[in-house]
């Protein structure tokens, strides 16, 4: 019969690719796990970073021991500043905080660099000379645990961190996401960057180049515990938000928020 030839034309079918090193069920099933995505012949970075000012930035994480934190704080405060303040170097600090809730007894810096890595290499050089610089290394030694840094860039749909007025409580939310997705991640979030705007909380967002690889930094910028809630329970009364949050879910493996209180000196009060 038809039915009785189909079978046969297809064992023989089956067993032939198994012949030349092709199952076809086991491709069949290979086939369900494997992502098809478009050619791409610019790298990430050149597709989400803004082009026009060409900035590379920096956060620092610093692990102090409780008995010297405020010692930390004072010898920061000293020295940060004086660094910021000279035209010799192409670099400014963004932001210098403490954190609040989250990792205690942490430090966090956010340093510019106007320049790209060409600026950060002659920063660094110069800072090797700096006898100032040394001597705060030097203490600041004795009162870390542990430290830990990040090369980053801005994403093109942000605004960059500029100075602002206190008092204002600091939100970093940190995004580990999962290898391939930062295009996707983009794609959304320049539409939800709008809805966030509104109360001109959104400081800056950044994606990792150096260090933890496929991490998103997003900043923001509250002036208290309940205007955090009050504002991001409004979000979810506008159009969109949503949808954003449904389709970035998926792409996150890890992610953490911190609640952080500038320092005396921070140009983001």
């Amino acid at each position: 019969s038809l039915t009785c030839l189909h079978t046969k034309l297809l064992a023989t079918q089956h067993h032939l690719l198994i012949e030349i090193g092709s199952d076809p069920i086991e491709d069949w099933f290979k086939s369900l796990f494997v992502r098809k995505v478009d050619p791409r012949k610019d790298a990430h970075s050149h597709v989400l970073a803004k082009k026009e000012d060409n900035n590379l930035y920096k956060i620092q994480f610093h692990n102090v021991k409780p008995e010297c934190l405020d010692a930390y704080n004072e010898l920061c405060e000293d020295v940060l500043p004086s660094i910021h303040a000279d035209p010799e170097y192409p670099c400014e600090l963004v932001g210098t905080w403490n954190t609040w809730y989250g990792e205690q007894d942490q430090a966090v810096h956010l340093w510019r660099y106007r320049g790209g890595y060409p600026a950060l290499t002659e920063v660094m050089n110069k800072l090797r000379q700096n006898k100032d610089f040394i001597n705060y290394r030097t203490e600041r030694g004795k009162m870390l645990l542990s430290r830990r840094n990040q090369l980053l860039l801005e994403f093109s749909f942000w605004n960059e961190p500029s100075p602002r007025p206190g008092p204002n409580i600091y939100e970093l939310r940190s995004y580990q996401l999962r290898p391939g997705t930062m295009i996707e991640w983009g794609n959304y979030w320049a539409r939800a960057i709008e809805i966030r705007q509104q109360n001109q909380e959104a400081v800056g967002g950044f994606f990792s180049q150096i260090g933890s690889l496929y991490q998103v930094h997003h900043l923001w910028a509250y002036k208290d515990l309940q205007s955090r809630e009050n504002i991001r329970n409004a979000a979810w009364q506008r159009e969109g938000w949503d949808e954003v949050v449904y389709y970035t879910v998926p792409l996150i493996q890890h992610m953490e928020s911190s609640i952080m209180i500038p320092m005396k000196t921070s140009p983001l009060k």
